[in-house]
């Protein structure tokens, strides 16, 4: 090799790795990703005079991010599937004449560990073999430590966006606990058991249980349509609303249709909520109840069992509700009720069938007289067992109410 091609070469080495230390230093100060792609171009037109190139980077779907040169614009062309399972260098005249890319000399693939992250199409190399192939590590280096960036600063994105969701989550599951009340009643004359199992950290279950007056209590149990953040503060939202109105009104009626107006404002009718609510009078031995859309609790007492299904429709579908049947029972002094979400009932076994409401009607029937706490626990394990290897796919609530 002469002194003026040894000149040269030693020139273009400080080039490349002066060029290199741009990118480092780049990366280090943390420049946005445009920044690194329009460094990337400057760098091989400038340093390697390259005529023509294509980048297309994995970032979910396959996007060309720097071109030049080219007579067709790569930027919103798709990249052809036999490219994106490229683990070496090709020379493009190895694909058939249908393949877009003829007018590049090679395509350069730049993967991490094992995945192909992103290739380089690349013409209009110079004659010289050395300088070829020398042109093509430089590339490849290049290549590699702006994508590997990139790659890291993606992976630095979605953690922090996992970070900022946790702490929303863990807030959001704070916000539902407190929805639920503090402390049950536990007295001779008057039980109440809730158990409450979620799909997920949060979700759109809700009961309650509400002193009136020395006489009187609401329970209540309720279902929003859909799950996770959304669903917890539309039912934190309706809980505030129900006991706002129970201060003003004892009449369950005007209740649930207020309960309804406010459900249509705030969700426009793009989500529901199923709900049961009683009231139920010890000294009157009355109960008044509603049931908005929801599964039907089962009353369980001396004339046998019922099914309370009187009341309307959803509330937040329409307003005003369409009709509105105010259950009353009368000489109820002795009872167990029983009310839960569809989440119990639409359990799935691996054969792919329900749990259903008739097993669960046939248990309580058997069982009406256990313990409260041992009956919720029953009805756990049957449905751990009924489901086997399968998930649960809803909110499962429970509430039991007994007067003695």
């Amino acid at each position: 090799m002469g002194e003026l091609e040894l000149r040269k070469l030693v020139e273009r080495k400080e080039l490349e790795l002066n060029a290199l230390l741009e990118i480092t230093q780049s990366i280090n100060n943390n420049v946005p990703e445009e920044s690194l792609y329009k460094i990337f171009n400057f760098t091989l037109r400038s340093n390697l005079n390259i005529k023509k190139l294509a980048l297309f980077v994995l970032d979910e779907v396959w996007n060309c991010k720097v071109n030049f040169g080219s007579q067709t614009n790569f930027m919103r062309h798709r990249l052809d599937d036999r490219f994106k399972l490229i683990k070496s260098i090709h020379q493009m005249d190895e694909f058939d004449e249908r393949c877009d890319f003829h007018e590049f000399d090679l395509v350069i693939p730049v993967a991490h560990k094992t995945e192909t992250l992103a290739l380089v199409f690349v013409g209009g190399f110079n004659n010289n073999a050395y300088d070829r192939d020398e042109s093509i590590k430089f590339i490849q280096a290049l290549s590699n430590i702006i994508i590997v960036a990139i790659e890291n600063k993606k992976l630095a994105r979605k953690q922090l966006e996992q970070e900022a969701f946790r702490k929303e989550l863990e807030i959001a599951s704070d916000v539902q606990q407190f929805l639920f009340p503090e402390k049950l009643p536990n007295t001779d004359r008057l039980k109440i058991e809730a158990s409450y199992l979620p799909h997920d950290r949060v979700g759109g279950d809700y009961y309650d249980y509400v002193p009136i007056n020395k006489n009187q209590f609401l329970i209540c149990v309720a279902d929003v349509s859909g799950k996770g953040i959304p669903a917890a503060l539309m039912m934190s939202n309706f809980q505030a609303s129900l006991r706002t109105l129970l201060r003003q009104t004892p009449n369950l009626t005007e209740i649930v249709e207020a309960l309804n107006y406010q459900v249509m404002e705030n969700t426009k009718g793009e989500k529901f909520i199923t709900f049961f609510g009683a009231i139920y009078d010890l000294s009157l031995k009355t109960m008044v109840y509603v049931n908005a859309g929801h599964n039907p609790p089962i009353l369980l007492d001396k004339s046998g069992y019922r099914l309370l299904e009187e009341g309307s429709t959803v509330l937040g579908a329409m307003s005003p509700l369409p009709f509105m049947n105010e259950g009353f029972i009368t000489d109820l002094e002795e009872f167990t009720l029983f009310a839960y979400t569809d989440g119990l009932t639409e359990t799935v076994s691996e054969a792919g069938t329900e749990f259903g409401s008739q097993a669960l009607l046939d248990y309580l029937k058997a069982n009406s007289k256990k313990d409260l706490r041992t009956i919720h626990q029953d009805i756990i394990v049957a449905l751990d067992s009924f489901k086997g290897r399968n998930g649960y796919r809803d909110d499962i609530t429970m509430l039991s109410c007994r007067v003695e």
